[in-house]
């Protein structure tokens, strides 16, 4: 009678602990991408903080630095509007080697990497044109 119960494992299909293992990767790789993706939510609004802080102490004095109001500088353009300006990903390296424009009244500013990242996260966030997603700072 216990014949019928045991069954020999067919070698293509595997044995159990291969099976066991096998689900064992799964859920732990499900669980680390679970982890990878609440980890990047979580640390998305100190970064925006963090980049409103930097323009608000380095860039508010000219620039309207929010999704709303008028720049203290009238030639110095709303940052929620640098989109029909620039393609707001191009500004990263600008913003890491030497941020120069064609008029005296601007000083030049250099940002770390991760303050830049931080930077660019912000300006997208406040754009009026919410389509700024072209590049990727994954690289950079």
């Amino acid at each position: 009678m216990e014949r019928g119960r045991r069954r020999r494992l067919d070698p293509d299909q595997g044995s159990s602990r291969r099976t066991v293992f096998g689900w064992a990767m799964r859920g732990a790789l499900v669980l680390l991408a679970l982890l990878a993706v609440g980890g990047s939510a979580a640390a998305q609004p100190a970064e925006l903080a963090r980049g409103e802080m930097l323009v608000r102490r380095h860039c508010a004095g000219c620039h309207a630095i929010g999704a709303v109001g008028v720049s203290p500088d009238k030639a110095a353009p709303p940052f929620r509007n640098l989109h029909t300006r620039y393609q707001i990903d191009d500004l990263a390296e600008a913003l890491a080697e030497g941020l120069l424009t064609g008029h005296p009244a601007m000083p030049e500013f250099r940002f770390s990497p991760k303050d830049v990242r931080s930077i660019i996260a912000y300006l997208k966030s406040i754009q009026t044109h919410q389509d700024t997603s072209l590049g990727s700072l994954a690289g950079r």
